[in-house]
């Protein structure tokens, strides 16, 4: 009898905390409505970026370039999710894609987006093999392609808007799929690696197609800070309030560079680094960005 009576108190707080956690998860969810969700994920030096949207879409634009990825998603994803609507690879340099690997292994991702480029490498074609292994859909980024991600979020394909798929390893990252998150009045600019010469061709088009201004709230600055990107030109076009770099603490590269560091401050831009705040995460409601932990 005395066992019974045990058993069935096991079992009845197995219920009441299954029961808390659903409570939880609903409490999150809705605590979630009207509110997009952006978290530049620390993964060390690559670039790894998580989106959800006001109605739930859940989107990760680059994977990093190790498993780091399956350690930070968590910390911002729903309690027990483990699906994504899509992926999204700018270009596959390894430090963008190999924690897509790990990644395919465990969620389940609805549709694959890349820009074409073609790179011969071990990792890219493990990745390869995941996707096709998966039978996950895959879709070729282009300017004029505009995401919905539901509840009024769009993100926007900015670049490339030339066949990429010729072009030579050595300038894989000029293909770099640039993409603006928007969100009513809030917007969001994801630069990839892109150099200043991409930058340039951004900005000398800037306005030609009706809703592809390049004009953003927050710039996510591209190739993690390098030399080579985040020019004064894009910046005057841009006119960021905060920007975001992805970049790993004592890194080799020298990422960022001052020059880059002096530029943003000289157009009085705020700045964030993962190497020093871990992931960054901000929330917009639409009218305005909010820096959340």
């Amino acid at each position: 009898m005395e066992k019974a009576l045990k058993y069935r108190a096991y079992v009845a707080l197995a219920l009441l905390v299954f029961i808390t956690l659903g409570i939880w998860a609903a409490v999150l969810q809705e605590s979630k409505s009207g509110v997009l969700t952006v978290a530049v994920l620390t993964v060390g030096q690559g670039d790894s970026i998580y989106i959800q949207s006001p109605t739930g879409t859940e989107v990760v634009i680059d994977g990093g370039p190790d498993n780091s990825i399956l350690r930070e998603l968590p910390k911002v994803m729903r309690p027990f999710d483990r699906s994504l609507d899509a992926v999204i690879a700018t270009h596959p340099d390894a430090d963008h894609i190999a924690g897509f690997i790990d990644l395919l292994n465990r969620y389940s991702v609805k549709n694959f987006v890349e820009p074409g480029i073609a790179k011969d490498t071990v990792t890219a074609a493990r990745l390869e093999e995941e996707i096709t292994k998966n039978n996950i859909p895959r879709y070729k980024a282009v300017r004029g392609m505009t995401l919905d991600l539901g509840g009024g979020v769009q993100l926007r394909i900015l670049s490339p808007d030339f066949e990429v798929s010729t072009l030579p390893e050595s300038k894989a990252n000029e293909g770099g799929i640039v993409a603006q998150l928007v969100y009513a009045s809030t917007t969001m600019l994801l630069m990839a690696d892109v150099s200043s010469k991409v930058e340039d061709h951004l900005v000398e088009i800037d306005g030609e197609s009706a809703g592809f201004r390049i004009d953003s709230d927050i710039l996510k600055v591209g190739h993690h800070g390098s030399r080579t990107s985040t020019d004064d030109e894009l910046l005057d076009a841009v006119t960021p309030s905060v920007a975001i770099i992805s970049v790993g603490a004592k890194n080799r590269y020298g990422h960022p560079t001052q020059d880059v560091l002096d530029r943003l401050s000289a157009h009085n831009v705020e700045v964030h680094r993962t190497d020093e705040e871990g992931t960054i995460k901000f929330i917009s409601n639409g009218k305005q960005f909010t820096r959340v932990k």
